[in-house]
C-alpha cells in the first residue's frame, strides 16, 4: 500500500495499527554520530499517550518504545533505525457491531471502497493511535534540528468557540505543559476543559485549532516549485488524521487585507536582515526567510461520539443506526500537538539536509 512514506532526504517510513500486534517506524537517512536514545523517543510518545487526564480516552496503552537497529553505543551509526511500540490494552470486541456498518465521520467506507480488505477494528491502519509512527520520526527530526538551535513547539489556540487570547509566545512550551488542554493561556485552557467535559457529558466531541511554531529556522530553506517549504508543511500537516485545514502565517485573514498591510517588511539588526511583521509565517516564495515559521491546523471533532447515528450496512445493503460505545478522546487537540511537532520537524529536517545545512553522513 503506497502513502506510508514521508520525506526526501529523512525517509521516515510508518507501520501498525490500531488494535494489530504493534506499531513503529523507521527512519532512513538519518546522519551517522546523532546522541539519540530510547529515552529521547519515549519522552515524546509519553506526551502523545493515552490515558493521561480527564478529557483524553481512557485507553491504558504506556506506549513503551523497544529500538530494533540504528543506534550503537548511544549514537546514530548511519543505517536505519527502527523503533516498535505494541499495543497493550487494546478492546476489538466493541468494535464488532461495526465490522459492516462504517462510522459515520471515520474512513470507514472510504476504505472499504478503496481496498475491499478492512481493519475495522479500532480503525485500523486510519486510526489516530497510528500517529505513533510520526512522533517516532518527529523525535529523531527534534534532535537533529537541534543541533541548529532550532526549537519546535505547538500548543492549542482553539477548542470549539473558546479561543487562546493572552499568549507568551517565548514561553509557550513552559505554559501549555501546566495544564491538560496544552493551551498556552492559562484563563482560555480552564475555559476549554470545561467545555470539553460538557461536550462529553452530552455524548458528542469537539473540535480545535493547534498552532505550531519553529523558532531558529535559518533562511533559505525550501525547492520550488513543486517542494515548497510550505507546500511540504501543509502536507505533512494535512497527514495527520482529523486534520481538515492548514494555514501558513496570517492564512486565511490575508484573502481580506492589502498588500500594504500585510507585506513583512525588512530591516537590519546586527547585520541581520529581519522583517517587522511575520504575516507570511516565516516562508515567502516557498523559502524560509529567517523568521518563525507559524502554521495553524483545523483539527475536527473526535467522530466517535456516543449519541445514535444513522448508517448503511453493507452486507444487507439497508440503512440503519449504531450507537458507539468505547473508550474516545472527547478532543483530540491536545493529544494532536506532539503530532504536529513531529510533522513539522520531519520536514524541516529533510529540507535542511536537501540544502546543506545539514551534513548527510555524519553530524
Amino acid at each position: 500500500m503506497a502513502g506510508n512514506t514521508t520525506g526526501n532526504l529523512f525517509r521516515v517510513t510508518t507501520f501498525g495499527s490500531s488494535h494489530g500486534t504493534a506499531l513503529g517506524a523507521v527512519v532512513d537517512g538519518c546522519p551517522a554520530g546523532l546522541n539519540l536514545s530510547r529515552e529521547d523517543i519515549q519522552a515524546e510518545l509519553n506526551r502523545r499517550r493515552p490515558g493521561t487526564s480527564k478529557i483524553t480516552t481512557s485507553r491504558g496503552e504506556t506506549d513503551q518504545v523497544e529500538i530494533l537497529s540504528g543506534i550503537f553505543e548511544g549514537k546514530t551509526d548511519g543505517t536505519p533505525i527502527a523503533a516498535v511500540v505494541y499495543n497493550k490494552d487494546a478492546d476489538s470486541s466493541a468494535y464488532e457491531p461495526f465490522r459492516d456498518k462504517p462510522r459515520p465521520g471515520h474512513g470507514d467506507y472510504t476504505w472499504t471502497a478503496k481496498y475491499g480488505c478492512y481493519d475495522y477494528r479500532g480503525g485500523g491502519r486510519g486510526s489516530g493511535r497510528t500517529t505513533i509512527g510520526h512522533v517516532i520520526g518527529g523525535a529523531v527530526a527534534k534532535k537533529l534540528i537541534a543541533q541548529l538551535d532550532i526549537k519546535v513547539v505547538s500548543h492549542v489556540t482553539q477548542v470549539g468557540d473558546v479561543k487562546a487570547k493572552h499568549v507568551a509566545y517565548g514561553h509557550i512550551e513552559e505554559y501549555a505543559s501546566k495544564n491538560a488542554v496544552r493551551c498556552a493561556d492559562q484563563k482560555a485552557a480552564k475555559l476549554m476543559e470545561e467545555k470539553i467535559l460538557k461536550t462529553k457529558e452530552k455524548g458528542d466531541s469537539v473540535g480545535g485549532v493547534v498552532e505550531t511554531i519553529a523558532f531558529g529556522v535559518p533562511a533559505g530553506i525550501g525547492e520550488p516549485v513543486f517542494d515548497k517549504l510550505d507546500a511540504d508543511l501543509a502536507r505533512a500537516l494535512m497527514g495527520i488524521g482529523s486534520v481538515k485545514g492548514v494555514e501558513i502565517g496570517f492564512g486565511f485573514k490575508l484573502a481580506e487585507a492589502t498588500a500594504s498591510a500585510t507585506n513583512d517588511e525588512y530591516y537590519l539588526e546586527k547585520d541581520k536582515i529581519k522583517t517587522t511583521t511575520n504575516t507570511s509565517g516565516g516562508i515567502v516564495g516557498g523559502i524560509s526567510n529567517g523568521m518563525p515559521i507559524v502554521a495553524r491546523i483545523a483539527v475536527k471533532p473526535t467522530p466517535s461520539i456516543s449519541t445514535v447515528q444513522k448508517t448503511v450496512d453493507l452486507k444487507t445493503m439497508e440503512e440503519t443506526e449504531i450507537e458507539i460505545k468505547g473508550r474516545h478522546d472527547p478532543c483530540i487537540c491536545p493529544r494532536v500537538t506532539p503530532v504536529a511537532e513531529a510533522a513539522v520537524s520531519m520536514v524541516l529536517v529533510d529540507h535542511l539536509l536537501r540544502s546543506g545545512f545539514i551534513n548527510s553522513r555524519r553530524i
